[in-house]
C-alpha cells in the first residue's frame, strides 16, 4: 500500500468511523478494489487530508456539492459524518441554502428531506 493510501484510509476512519469503513472494506471484492484504492488515496488522501481548511468546512463544502449535483445517495454517509467533522446542523441548512440559491431549490429541498432523516435515525441511535 502507498503512503497517500494509508493516510486516505486513516483520514477515511477519522471521518467516517471505523464501523462504516470496516463494513465497506468487507463489501469490496476484486470487481470493486481498484476503486476503492482509487478514491481512498485520492479523495481521502488528498482532499480530505489536506489541512488548507478544516474538517467542518470540508463537510459542509461536500454536503453542498453532493446535493447541488444531485448526488444524493452519498447524502447521508456525509450527515452522519458531521458528528465527526464538528459541522452542525445549522452549518449543514447554510451549506443547502447555497444550493437553493446557486443550484436550484428542488435539490436543496431533497438534500434537506434526507439530512433530516439521516439526523432523526442518528438521534433514535439508528445511524
Amino acid at each position: 500500500m502507498s503512503e497517500r493510501y494509508e493516510r486516505g484510509m486513516a483520514v477515511r476512519r477519522k471521518v467516517l468511523g471505523d464501523a462504516h469503513v470496516d463494513r465497506a472494506e468487507a463489501a469490496k471484492t476484486e470487481f470493486d478494489e481498484a476503486f476503492q484504492g482509487l478514491i481512498t488515496e485520492a479523495a481521502w488522501g488528498t482532499v480530505w487530508a489536506s489541512d488548507r481548511i478544516s474538517d467542518r468546512e470540508r463537510s459542509m463544502l461536500t454536503l453542498a456539492l453532493l446535493a447541488a449535483l444531485g448526488n444524493f445517495e452519498e447524502i447521508p454517509m456525509h450527515i452522519r459524518a458531521t458528528a465527526r467533522t464538528g459541522a452542525t446542523k445549522q452549518d449543514v441548512l447554510e451549506a443547502f441554502q447555497h444550493v437553493a440559491i446557486y443550484a436550484g431549490v428542488p435539490r436543496a429541498n431533497r438534500a434537506l428531506a434526507i439530512a433530516k432523516a439521516t439526523y432523526a435515525e442518528m438521534e433514535d441511535g439508528d445511524g
